[in-house]
């Protein structure tokens, strides 16, 4: 005799997430901006630009920039914590800060999260997050998809990627070619590890006790702590002053992502001592025996993004940078080479 088989036998249970949907539409709309088209049933999302915030300046030619991205295995470690409400925040701040360097705007963002079992209470911590990090950019959380996946996923396991999309005048569009030698380097610093490195740094840490006190916090929640976005603060630079370039520091560190906006013949040189390396990097140095070379090849070093500036224009800059609320200094100077970055030791 056949026995019926349903959707929950084979591991997707559809109630549990519809029991979600409604607690993270009402979250979604507290992002919600003048741009934003409500359409109920919710096939897509729509966006205005006519009545967006974000062109309430004329565009003489608007060009609309996009960026996807992801947490990687940062999320193990959110999960091995059993806090999830802060990863959200680094999916949008991934995607956010890539779109800020060419000097745009974020519009909105979408949400892909990607589930071995669904957790209605996981769930919502994740969207929280975003929610949490599209406020912090000034972005509408436009729509979103959740997959339940057995058998592709592990029952507690979970993946998350992110789509944003911006705009920016294309006459204002940053673009790396007008940096030259002489030009200053500035840092913004970062929150801490932001999203990338973690493979090493899990490998480091394994047998480690998380939950030990470390500063004012504890090791896991130190390592855990959110990417830092700089939306706003880039936004009032880009309003007041002319920068030549910007790079967000994820995985490569400077090391790879400062040649990223460089044009050719130009190299950077890095000093250290010239900002402050977080404790936490110092730690998995140590406990890991890391070479230096590998560190500034895997982290950010206490750098979440840089900006490229012509001297005269340097102190302006960091007074802007400053009175936002960014830690900053010029850590460098762009000078005659062939696209690498030198990073001086002390």
């Amino acid at each position: 005799m056949l026995v019926a088989i349903t959707y929950v036998d084979a591991g997707v249970d559809q109630h549990k997430k519809d029991q979600a949907i409604d607690t993270i539409l009402d979250m979604m709309k507290r992002t919600h901006d003048k741009g934003v088209i409500d359409l109920p049933w919710g096939f897509a999302g729509l966006y205005s630009l006519v009545t967006s915030p974000a062109l309430k300046k004329k565009m003489k030619h608007p060009v609309l920039v996009a960026c996807t991205d992801g947490v990687g295995t940062k999320l193990k470690l959110a999960r091995m914590l059993g806090i999830h409400d802060t990863v959200g925040i680094d999916l949008v701040a991934m995607s956010v800060n890539d779109l800020l360097v060419t000097g745009a705007a974020p519009l909105f963002f979408l949400d892909y999260v990607a589930m071995g079992k669904v957790d209605k209470a996981v769930l919502l911590d994740l969207v929280k997050g975003i929610v949490d990090g599209c406020k912090q950019s000034d972005c509408a959380l436009l729509g979103g998809e959740t997959a339940e996946m057995p058998g592709m996923y592990d029952g507690g396991d979970y993946d998350l990627a992110g789509f944003c999309v911006g705009i920016v005048d294309k006459a204002k569009i940053i673009d790396g070619k007008a940096v030259k030698p002489g030009d200053d380097v500035i840092a913004l610093a970062s929150s801490g590890l932001h999203s990338n490195g973690y493979s090493l740094a899990r490998k480091i840490v394994e047998g480690q006790d998380l939950a030990a006190p470390f500063g004012t916090s504890t090791l896991g929640k130190t390592l855990l702590a959110p990417t830092r976005i700089y939306a706003k603060t880039i936004r009032k630079v880009l309003e007041k002053h002319p920068v030549k370039a910007m790079a967000n520091i994820t995985g490569g560190g400077m090391v790879e992502n400062i040649p990223r906006v460089i044009p050719k013949g130009c190299a950077v040189e890095i000093r250290e001592g010239t900002w402050d390396v977080p404790p936490i990097f110092t730690h998995l140095r140590k406990l890991g025996d890391v070479p230096r070379e590998e560190m500034y090849r895997v982290f950010n070093m206490g750098v979440g993004m840089v900006v490229v500036t012509a001297p005269r224009q340097t102190e302006a800059v960091l007074r802007t940078l400053r009175k936002a609320g960014e830690t900053a200094s010029v850590v460098g100077k762009v000078v005659r080479g062939s696209g690498a970055v030198n990073i001086l030791e002390e």
